[in-house]
């Protein structure tokens, strides 16, 4: 494969992917246009049931009534045979032929009608259940939706929260830290000045003859020597 069939492969990988990015974005929109056109489908559907049943309807009558007009007739040849009028039976019996003939073909329009509307009504009642069906799905879907995206909402805020958390607790160690450090400073400061303190008053009573320095190497001699004769 050349390096541009594969560019070109390439390229149209990635507007496979761009489209179905954009059809998964939108995959609730698209789903309740199509529950829509199917809705507008189904309607039609309904009223062209209607259109047939309806013509189903004056089809029957249609038969219903030349089946009547044939029972009158053959009553009316019956009576005419009766009274031995051959003529009048004939005539009477030629109409119920013309008759005979146009019922076939009512009925037959009758039944075709018939067929069509169970065909239809079927259709029509299969496409009900399953738009029903979608419908319940596209809701436990939709439902599902907005229980994933409150999931991920709360994650999200529980992550920043933790993270937030954290973050606080590292600067309250840190500032725990320079508060023991400068306690200590504090404390050092406290203990050396105390020290000087005192060191410094020593070296006044000392100068002012309250307190002895430390003993010299004569006194000790002369302690010594007092002890020897004592």
């Amino acid at each position: 494969m050349s390096i541009w069939a594969k560019v070109a492969t390439a390229v149209r990988g990635g507007v496979n992917e761009a489209g179905e990015a954009i059809v998964d974005s939108q995959a609730l929109r698209i789903l309740d246009q199509e529950i829509r056109d199917a809705d507008n489908g189904l309607s039609k559907s309904k009223d062209a049931l209607a259109g047939i049943i309806a013509k189903r309807k004056l089809a029957d009558k249609k038969v219903e009534s030349i089946k009547s007009s044939l029972a009158e007739f053959e009553g009316y040849a019956m009576q005419a045979l009766d009274k031995d009028d051959e003529s009048l039976a004939t005539e009477i019996a030629e109409k119920m032929a013309g008759l005979e003939t146009e019922l076939l073909g009512e009925e037959g329009v009758a039944k075709s009608f018939a067929d069509s509307e169970g065909q239809l009504r079927r259709a029509v009642a299969q496409t009900e259940a399953n738009l029903k069906r979608l419908k319940r799905q596209v809701d436990t879907i939709k439902a599902t939706e907005m229980v994933q995206r409150a999931q991920a909402a709360v994650a999200a805020r529980h992550s920043g929260a933790g993270s937030s958390m954290r973050n606080a607790v590292d600067s309250l160690e840190r500032l725990k830290a320079k508060q023991a450090e400068r306690a200590a400073k504090f404390e050092a400061a406290s203990e050396l000045a105390g020290s000087t303190e005192e060191v410094s008053l020593d070296d006044k009573l000392k100068a002012a003859g309250i307190i002895g320095g430390g003993a010299s190497g004569g006194d000790v001699l002369a302690r010594l020597k007092a002890k020897q004769g004592g």
